[in-house]
């Protein structure tokens, strides 16, 4: 599947792409993004399938997602790079890494393991599809409606940025039932060929406040991945990028060069 992108700079050193997490999409990296070209490089920002303006699929196994990421990263003439992905963006650059090392240069992981989580976002992707997608339906009101079962305003103003209102009908921009119903398989651990290994330089980059990435994770990282570096963002919980901009920039220049 060819993902639509966000395409920034024009360096001539090695391309950088840039993966979402659940629920987001490329612009979510635009500070970041922005950033990075500033200084020389060509930064790639892709809209993984069933996000932004990427096309829907009723499947979404990391297998799948990362040769959707090989495709279009061949298309537009942009391998070998250096790949970054947050969360489940995150599982996807690693299995694009474990499956693909041809393509990825570097490999950043931020703030997410190569583990099963607890459905954490089972209640969201429930809230939305419960959501009265009527005919004059505000963003106030739809916020409102999403409060019961995403507290943190945050959270829900990061899941609006999917919703379209105006025209005959608001509707969610991105595959919600399809997420929806993938949501077991995204929360897995990626399922792996076996020995697989990145003998690339990696940096596994957690949030201070969060605790996605543990120490216990620490030993599976090193087998996947011989040459792996761990680092934190002071401050930030998991939306490191968003949360600690300057912090997460200052950690992926140094490790980038």
């Amino acid at each position: 599947m060819r993902l639509n992108l966000i395409e920034m700079g024009t360096g001539a050193g090695q391309p950088l792409v840039l993966l979402h997490g659940l629920f987001g999409q490329a612009s979510n990296f635009g500070a970041v993004q922005k950033a990075l070209a500033a200084v020389g490089r060509r930064v790639l920002a892709l809209d993984l399938r069933n996000h932004g303006a990427s096309p829907h699929a009723s499947s979404m196994s990391y297998a799948e997602m990362a040769g959707d990421v090989a495709e279009t990263l061949e298309a537009a003439d942009a391998v070998p790079a250096d790949v970054l992905g947050h969360s489940m963006g995150g599982k996807v650059a690693m299995v694009l890494a474990l499956t693909r090392p041809d393509l990825v240069s570097r490999l950043v992981v931020a703030d997410i393991a190569p583990v099963a989580y607890p459905p954490a976002f089972r209640p969201y992707a429930e809230a939305m599809l419960a959501l009265d997608l009527r005919p004059g339906l505000t963003r106030r009101e739809a916020d409102a409606a999403l409060a019961g079962a995403v507290p943190s305003a945050g959270v829900r103003g990061f899941l609006l940025q999917n919703l379209q209102l105006g025209g005959e009908r608001p509707s969610w921009r991105n595959g919600l039932a399809e997420i929806a119903a993938a949501l077991p398989e995204i929360e897995a651990a990626p399922a792996l060929p076996a020995g697989a290994r990145f003998e690339g330089p990696t940096l596994a980059l957690a949030g201070e406040k969060s605790h996605y990435i543990r120490d216990e994770h620490r030993p599976l990282f090193r087998a996947l991945f011989p040459a792996v570096r761990f680092g934190k963002v002071k401050g930030a919980g998991h939306w490191l990028h968003a949360e600690q901009p300057e912090g997460f920039l200052a950690a992926v220049g140094a490790f980038l060069g």
